[in-house]
């Protein structure tokens, strides 16, 4: 080798995707950090068809994360770049973080609440918490990221990463995330304020916001070559949200259009605006997708 010639290194620091991996591990945070005193406090202001609106909410979300947690693993297996693997390893530690979270949350929060009111204490995990169109849209997402696993086309991925990053994540989880941010986070005087969920929620967001960049860049990426049909995105994610609205129909006990907090309409505009300005970053080829930066700010 020349001496002046630079060896051949496994890793390439100017990807996107490794750029993500490095916001990932420089915005490392820690589930059990998160102070919950106030939380105890003020969840003691709840009345009472908000506090079981809220706990919906904790075991939709909880359990979601938990599913996604378990289902992207066929994802890490597909992928061959190494960039793009070092980051699905920061997700998938990530997803199980927030399942961590919301653990940490019913556990030490709703419990609390729970015993002091005289209730029997209540499951994240039990089915009155879920409805069909819930189960059915993450039946959908397993058998999409399962379909990898026996027939790798650029076209399956793309179903792949829609089902994943551009719905689950991109329009259920931050959507309803936003929706409760707003609710708990000292904007609606109907209800008190919550600081350890707002806390805790504001960096899952932020990781999540890393999360979707990545698959609409693996999307992008898709479409530019060529190798996929930009209908193809649109046709699936038009198909599963339906699935998303009722999922969420009802859901938070404090999403309606009379009560506190912000309501359905307004949280189907802000998921509409998000998903089409995404839609429009993946095909448009002048179109650019956000840095890391932008991704992981609250509102990404």
């Amino acid at each position: 080798m020349p001496l002046d010639a630079q060896p051949e290194m496994r890793l390439d620091s100017s990807t996107r995707s490794h750029r993500y991996y490095r916001n990932a591990v420089e915005k490392h945070w820690d589930p059990h950090e998160i102070d919950l005193e106030a939380d105890r406090e003020g969840a003691t202001e709840l009345p009472e068809p908000a506090f079981e609106g809220l706990k919906q909410s904790l075991a939709l979300f909880g359990a979601g994360e938990e599913s996604v947690t378990e289902d992207l693993a066929p994802l890490a297996v597909v992928l061959e770049d190494v960039d793009d693997q070092l980051f699905i390893t920061t997700q998938l530690y990530e997803e199980s973080k927030h399942t961590d979270f919301f653990d940490r949350y019913w556990r030490e929060v709703i419990h609390a609440e729970e015993e002091r009111r005289g209730q029997e204490l209540s499951s994240p995990t039990d089915e009155q918490w879920f409805n069909d169109a819930y189960d059915e849209l993450f039946e959908r997402n397993e058998r999409a990221m399962a379909r990898l696993l026996e027939d790798d086309t650029p076209e399956n991925r793309a179903k792949a990463h829609c089902h994943y990053h551009l719905t689950i994540e991109g329009i259920l989880a931050q959507t309803g995330y936003y929706g409760l941010t707003l609710a708990y986070g000292e904007r609606e005087p109907g209800l008190p304020s919550l600081p350890g969920l707002v806390e805790g929620l504001k960096l899952v967001r932020s990781d999540e916001g890393r999360h979707v960049g990545f698959g609409m860049a693996q999307l992008k990426s898709l479409v530019m070559d060529g190798e996929v049909d930009p209908d193809v995105l649109r046709d699936t994610v038009d198909e599963l949200v339906p699935l998303v609205q009722d999922s969420l129909a009802g859901e938070g006990g404090a999403s309606t259009e009379e009560g506190p907090g912000p309501s359905p309409s307004e949280l189907a505009e802000y998921a509409y605006t998000k998903h089409e300005q995404r839609m429009q970053q993946i095909t448009t080829a002048s179109e650019k997708i956000p840095d890391v930066e932008e991704l992981t700010e609250l509102d990404a």
